[in-house]
């Protein structure tokens, strides 16, 4: 998997790598002169986990050829709810994530922080619930792939903040 480089031209920059996350470039990238708001989301490994002291590594694996449409559906969804957004970065890590490193970036711009916020909560809840990765924690005494079973649903589906 290769890293992920920033489209030459358009306003969606979707993507899946196990190499660290861009994620100042990404907030760079979004930035634009109509939008005045830039919201990041980076969802960063940490070191515990309920009934899971210590955790010392995150290791995530995708459906990798259903990722990429997944994202897009999601950044289509958001372009339908909020058709004033600017740009997207929809970019997820796979392979082992270290404690401190972050496993998830969301970017949204938008002329507006309110539809800049609303639109990144529901780029990360719709990545989280319709796009095919998982999580292995490994900690202090164990390891497992996730605490229940992930159950993916259509981006439609998602609600709206």
């Amino acid at each position: 998997m290769a890293q992920i480089a920033p489209p030459p031209d358009g306003n969606d920059w979707l993507g899946l790598s196990s190499d660290p996350l861009p994620a100042a470039v990404a907030l760079e990238w979004a930035a634009l002169r109509s939008c005045g708001a830039v919201v990041l989301f980076s969802g960063t490994a940490r070191d515990f986990s309920p009934g899971r002291p210590n955790v010392t590594v995150l290791e995530y694996e995708a459906y990798e050829e259903h990722v990429v449409p997944r994202l897009a559906a999601i950044a289509g969804e958001i372009r339908s709810r909020w058709p004033g957004v600017g740009r997207i970065a929809l970019l997820h890590r796979t392979g082992q994530v270290a404690v401190g490193e972050p496993a998830v970036v969301v970017v949204v711009s938008s002329p507006h922080r309110a539809e800049a916020f609303a639109a990144a909560k529901f780029g990360i809840d719709s990545l989280k619930s319709t796009v095919p990765i998982w999580k292995r924690e490994r900690w202090e005494g164990g390891e497992s792939w996730g605490l229940e079973a992930q159950h993916l649903v259509e981006v439609t589906e998602v609600p709206s903040a």
